[in-house]
This record gives C-alpha cells, structure tokens and sequence, in this order.
C-alpha cells in the first residue's frame, strides 16, 4: 500500500511541475483565444432567453398547456362526431381499420386543429387569464408596478411560436396530408372525384395553345389532341393526334407520348406535312393542369403553390383566383394569433362578477365572426374580383382595428 502512495504522490507531483512550466502558456493562449472571439459577446445581448423572466415562463406554460387541452379536447368531441357520422360509408365501402386511422384521422386531426387554431387561441386566453384575474394575480401583477404592455410581453411570445408552427404546418406539412385524406374520401367515404375533362385549352408556352378535346386523369389520356404555335400573331405550326399520353414515370415533368400525329408547318404561302403513328414530345402541361377538383389548392405546398400561380398567369389563365386566396390566406393567418390573444387579454383581464362566462361568450362570436369573415372574403375574391391579397387580409384588419380598441381600454 505504502508503495502505491508514493507512486500516487509522485505522479501528482509530476503533474504539479508540468501546469507550473506551462502554466504562463495555457494563460497566453486563452487570452489570445478570448481576445479573436471577443466578437461574439454581443450573442450574449441578443439571446432572447436573456429577457424571458421567472413570470414570463409562468404565463406562456398557462398559455401553452391551455391552447393544447383545447385542442386536445374539442378535436376529440370532433372524431366522436366524425365517426358517427361516416361510420356506415366506412363499413359500406369496407374501409380497412388501419386506412381509417392512419390515412384519414392520423390527417383530419392537425388539418382541423390549424384550421380552427385562431378559434383555440382566443379560448386558451379567455379561459386561463380569467383565472388568473378572478385570482387576483393579474391585479398583483400591476400593483407590482407590472404595466400591461409589460404583461402582453409573454403573451407575445407564445403567439410567435404558435403562428410559426401554424404556418410552418400549413405551407408544408398538411397539403401532403390532405391528399392522402382526399385519396381515402374518394375510395371509402363519398365515390366522387372529378376525373375527366372536356374541350381543355390553354396557353402552355408563350404563343404555343394546346387544345383536348377529352382527358381522362384515371388513364392520364387525352384524345383529340392539337397544339398551335404562334409568332407574330400567325400560325406557323399546327399539330394534331389522335391520343396524347403522359408519361408518369418519367424521371423530368411534361413528357408526352402522342398517337397518330401530324404536324403541318406554315413557310409562308407553302406547307411542310410530317406524321407518324407515335411521337415523344415535351410539353409544357401536366395533369393537374387539366383537372381540377374541389380543393385542389389546399393539396399544394406554398412553393407549389406560387410556382402554379407564376406558371397559370403567364399562361394568361383565369383560374387562379382561388390558389392566390389560398397562398396568402395562409401568411395572414399566421398573424391571427397575435390580433386575437391581444383582444382575449384586454377583455379577460380585468377582475368583475359573474365569472368568465361573459368573456368566454364574447370570445366565442369574436372567433367565430373571424373565421366566417374569412370564408366570406375568400368567396368574393373567388366570385367578386376582389383582389386576393386584399381578400385575405380583410379579417386581420378588421380585428386589428377591434384589438387596438380593446387595447386602449384594457386596465393599466
């Protein structure tokens, strides 16, 4: 034992010697290390943790853990009502139970629950800032010397990150949801989709107009084909077929297989004739172009959709009003959060008789009017020529106008 002290003490000693010989070393180098990154001290300012307080975590965990069990509640009153409702179309069609789950209600469920999120905000700040007021914390919070714009502090806070989640869901994540969901309502619940089309023309290149007399998306056919192109306002090409197939596993978009074609060339006052019973061709249309369902627009990611948008308009089409509505119907709705929760504190923080019941109705037809506003601005844009833009931001200015208002006479 004696011997493996003294090894023990020797190595320490040895240890010892070599921080004392390098000691003035390793000091350099960490001033010098110090000293290049003393740049990024002003991180230590811009950290927003840095300003969040011991009564902003009190607030947002309320705010939060509410928003979810609201969510969480009226989305389960939701499915209940849901499969009474198609629970005979499900057995009829002989829906698998894992389709059921996995394909329709693994998607309805956040579909819903981002299209009512406004609705589940209002009602998350209602409810527990009531409690709160009806506590009396909210009134020793302001004897405290806490102002109300203080107190909005962690309010806002939680709206950021709920409209970023929002948004986040509805640009990228639901659109490829709903298709799956849309896929299963057509095979099990309602056997109605629009999958043909007749007399389609449209513009698909800059003085190029296609033209099908009849398309059927089952097969991705079309069948009395042609296709016009243009220069100076004069024919100059025309080419017809019989069949014109899309080519769906190709590795690039727009390739075309057509049957039976012809194409006659115009130089002038001479015509050049070519034909032959099957050509590969590239054309700037696919089948989405084409057909349209209802609800086709909520099936396309943000980029998607402002790629179709660019695309529909050089193409000079018309039928881009409801894309446009839904494009930044998503961006306005995103901000509901913030106009909302500001009108649920101003209404519920004041401490009166009678409970919550007063402002959780108010909160209630404020949401509700939200929402319809919504729906009616969206259907005047698509009906009206409204200017979408306008169209879908009409509610947030409304309620804006409502949420400085109530601002203005909130307790101070």
């Amino acid at each position: 034992m004696k011997r493996k002290n003294i090894r023990r003490l020797r190595h320490l000693l040895h240890i010892l010697r070599w921080w004392r010989e390098h000691t003035t070393a390793l000091r350099r180098a960490m001033a010098w290390i110090a000293k290049k990154l003393g740049f990024l001290r002003f991180l230590v300012y811009i950290n927003p943790l840095r300003y969040i307080k011991v009564l902003d975590w009190y607030i947002i965990r309320k705010f939060i853990g509410t928003y979810i069990y609201s969510i969480a509640l009226i989305i389960s009153i939701s499915i209940v009502f849901d499969v009474n409702e198609n629970l005979a179309k499900f057995s009829q069609y002989h829906a698998p139970l894992k389709a059921v789950v996995f394909d329709y209600y693994a998607n309805f469920v956040p579909y819903f629950a981002n299209l009512f999120s406004p609705l589940f905000v209002f009602i998350a700040v209602i409810f527990f800032t009531s409690k709160l007021a009806s506590n009396s914390e909210i009134i020793s919070m302001l004897a405290a010397g806490v102002s109300f714009k203080r107190l909005m502090r962690p309010y806002m806070i939680s709206c950021v990150l709920i409209s970023t989640l929002s948004f986040f869901l509805s640009a990228y994540i639901i659109p490829h949801g709903t298709v799956i969901r849309q896929n299963f309502e057509t095979m099990y619940k309602n056997k109605k989709k629009n999958t043909s089309a007749d007399n389609v023309m449209l513009q698909v290149d800059r003085g190029v107009i296609a033209y099908i007399q009849h398309y059927d998306n089952n097969m991705k056919k079309g069948y009395g084909f042609s296709l016009d192109k243009f220069e100076n306002k004069k024919l100059v090409s025309h080419m017809t077929a019989m069949e014109a197939q899309y080519d769906t596993i190709s590795d690039s978009k727009y390739h075309w297989t057509l049957a039976n074609w012809k194409v006659r060339e115009l130089r002038g006052l001479k015509e050049h004739i070519t034909s032959g019973a099957q050509r590969d061709t590239v054309i700037m249309m696919e089948p989405t172009d084409l057909v349209y369902s209802k609800g086709q627009q909520e099936t396309f990611t943000s980029p998607e959709l402002k790629e179709y948008i660019s695309k529909q308009m050089n193409r000079g089409s018309s039928n881009v009003v409801q894309y446009q509505v839904e494009y930044h119907k998503r961006i306005a709705s995103s901000f509901a959060s913030f106009i909302l929760t500001t009108i649920g504190l101003s209404l519920s923080s004041r401490k009166r008789k009678g409970g919550m019941g007063m402002y959780l109705g108010i909160g209630l037809a404020l949401s509700f009017g939200y929402i319809m506003l919504q729906t009616v601005s969206s259907t005047f844009a698509i009906n009206a020529n409204t200017p979408p833009i306008i169209a879908a931001w009409i509610p947030n200015i409304i309620f804006a106008i409502v949420a400085y208002f109530c601002y203005k006479k909130a307790p101070n």
